[in-house]
């Protein structure tokens, strides 16, 4: 059971979407997911929280939160940028895209821009081997991606972010 405990209504998303489970075992992943979607990452505070609401330990639920990679435990950028590393990408110049955009916004892999615009990040494989090298933003795919293409594909981000 957890060390802390909260009072119901400090999370209200989790406990709006926990309130509709009636049965709370295997609901780990489904909160923790719900949690990131709406805090946009599982703050310390956060898996405290859903470790008292399920009425399991802290350590589980951070186990679980630091197994899968969809993961984040710390404050992401509103865009996140993955850079597929996967065999396919890989040798066709996913490390130079990867670096180019680390170039451009100014950070290191895994970091986010002071602005909490973006973060960057590599993933092992989108499966869009085809399209190598793949980079993501959030769940808009660019295919075929070289360093020429960085600055284009931030600026629409940015443009994208502003409506126009």
């Amino acid at each position: 059971m957890a060390n802390d405990s909260f009072s119901d209504g400090v999370f209200p998303e989790i406990d709006e979407f926990l309130d509709g489970i009636e049965d709370k075992n295997g609901a780990l992943i489904p909160t923790l997911h719900k949690a990131q979607e709406a805090y946009g990452y599982l703050s310390k505070e956060v898996q405290h929280y859903i470790a008292q609401k399920l009425q399991i330990s802290n350590a589980k639920v951070y186990g679980v939160a630091t197994f899968y990679s969809l993961f984040s435990l710390e404050k992401r950028g509103r865009y996140r940028i993955n850079v597929c590393m996967g065999t396919a990408c890989y040798v066709r110049n996913a490390e130079k895209v990867l670096k180019e955009f680390a170039k451009e916004l100014d950070i290191d892999v895994k970091q986010t821009t002071s602005d909490d615009l973006f973060t960057l990040d590599s993933v092992r494989c989108v499966g869009a081997c085809g399209l190598a090298p793949v980079v993501m933003v959030n769940d808009k795919v660019y295919g075929r991606v070289g360093t020429a293409d960085i600055k284009g594909i931030i600026k629409d981000t940015e443009e994208e972010r502003c409506g126009r």
